[in-house]
């Protein structure tokens, strides 16, 4: 077993099932780059500084080199015994360089260790979760403008209501998912506003630190201004896990339209045999499998959010141990959220669309009994009785196993001497969408506004992030 930190206060060993109890290397090694980028910058203060020699920071600095490169090489592993990441990295140090390494954690506490390095980490896998929103959006942008003139149906409480197009449909999705992009943009923000380093254990420290020096070099707007505050905040691992959960929520109701679009009741789609399973047993499924696991991990993931959010509501300031379940909880959502993007992008990519039954579908259900009911009140009545006439119309409809547009001009004006020639044309399918023109709505036009939108959207953060 790696030697504690803090062995020189106890006088016996710590059981060994306290030790296993205590130890977060099994997870937090993850954040070694991190970790070690913080010790460097702290280093490099340090000397600044005249804490610590400008040998010693050259040293440090080669002997942290060292180490990142044998770890990328694989001549050197992980010891998993060692209590945490931390605790790897500055023994390995020492047996490298010696007394200089022993030197590294002069005016840093733990602490203030573990809460810069899970920032960063956070950092980069919010960067990483955005390039793959990103992805996926361009993928339902491209789909949308394949699909602007596939008319089906709208539903509201799962039954027809209105025509729109599948293309629409889409980038409904693509809406929501930008704004899941905003929302790591945002939480990414906050997260880089203050820096802990330099927060000790809970009160500073007596060394002449350079606060401002270390946030600039790791890309922070200032320091924490409360030390307190500094070891003991994880809201930017809530906030980053709620953006994920939310993220998962649009992706849940995305899979629940592709499980029912590809059901023999739909068949609006057709998913590619790469991302579909079979059956053991019955030899003609081809199972939404991707679409339903993505359903299950989203609960999951808001599993992850309460963790976080039940672990800390009662902790007095400042650190407390409990504190280290963040770490499980997050990176958990973090690698549910990542793996369901990396999956659901080809699947959606490969994705076949079949527009002949959407439109079967949408001649079906009268969904344009608002545009019949929009014809008349176009035509002087007023919407109320026009609402209430159609839906009689509709009514006997149903009775006579008719649609509206198998009325003849006849039987339209038994209902209103308003009825011309031209309801055909507006209660055709196509006519319906097309028609609507006010702005987000379903007519091509509009659906290219929103690809258009979207993509310049997308656009503006690769260049933000080149």
């Amino acid at each position: 077993m790696a030697e504690q930190l803090w062995k020189g206060r106890f006088s016996k060993a710590v059981d060994s099932r306290v030790n296993d109890f205590n130890s977060s290397i099994r997870f937090d090694q993850r954040m070694i780059a991190q970790d070690m980028r913080g010790s460097g910058v702290h280093a490099a203060m340090l000397a600044r500084q005249g804490i610590i020699s400008e040998q010693d920071c050259t040293d440090i600095l080669s002997g942290l080199a060292s180490i990142a490169d044998d770890l990328s090489s694989g001549a050197l592993t992980i010891d998993p015994a060692a209590e945490d990441v931390h605790t790897f990295v500055e023994q390995t140090l020492t047996a490298r360089i010696g007394d200089a390494g022993k030197r590294l954690h002069t005016g840093r506490s733990r602490n203030d260790q573990v809460a810069l390095d899970i920032r960063l980490t956070l950092r980069d896998y919010s960067k990483t979760l955005q390039a793959y929103i990103v992805e996926l959006v361009r993928v339902l942008c491209k789909k949308a403008a394949e699909n602007t003139a596939a008319v089906m149906p709208g539903y509201t409480h799962l039954q027809r209501a209105q025509p729109i197009t599948f293309g629409h449909a889409l980038m409904a999705y693509a809406s929501m998912l930008l704004r899941d992009l905003d929302r790591f943009a945002d939480a990414t923000a906050r997260m880089d506003s203050q820096c802990p380093l330099g927060s000790g254990a809970l009160a500073g420290t007596t060394y002449p630190l350079d606060r401002d020096f270390t946030a600039e070099k790791l890309g922070f707007a200032a320091p924490c201004a409360n030390s307190l505050d500094g070891v003991s905040d994880r809201d930017f691992c809530i906030e980053l896990a709620s953006a994920i959960s939310i993220c998962m929520m649009h992706l849940s109701r995305l899979s629940e339209e592709i499980i029912l679009w590809c059901s023999w009741e739909f068949k609006f789609i057709e998913l590619d045999d790469a991302f579909t399973t079979g059956s053991s047993i019955m030899p003609q499924k081809k199972n939404p499998d991707v679409t339903e696991l993505i359903r299950g991990k989203t609960g999951r993931v808001y599993g992850d959010l309460n963790t976080l959010l039940v672990m800390m509501k009662g902790l007095p300031l400042a650190y407390n141990k409990d504190m280290q379940e963040d770490k499980e909880a997050i990176f958990d959502a973090v690698d549910t959220l990542e793996l369901c993007l990396k999956t659901i992008t080809p699947m959606l990519d490969t994705m076949k669309t079949l527009p002949a039954n959407m439109r079967r579908a949408a001649a079906k259900g009268f969904i344009n009994a608002t545009d019949c009911a929009d014809y008349l009140t176009k035509k002087g009545m007023p919407f109320r009785d026009a609402y209430k006439l159609t839906g009689c119309m509709v009514s006997d409809c149903i009775a006579a196993d008719k649609t509206l547009e198998e009325l003849t001009l006849t039987q339209f004006q038994t209902y209103s001497p308003l009825f011309e020639d031209d309801i055909y044309d507006a209660i055709d399918l196509v006519h319906c969408c097309e028609g609507r023109t006010s702005y987000g709505g379903p007519s091509a036009a509009s659906v290219q506004r929103q690809i258009a939108l979207a993509t310049a959207r997308l656009d503006a953060w690769e260049e933000e992030n080149a």
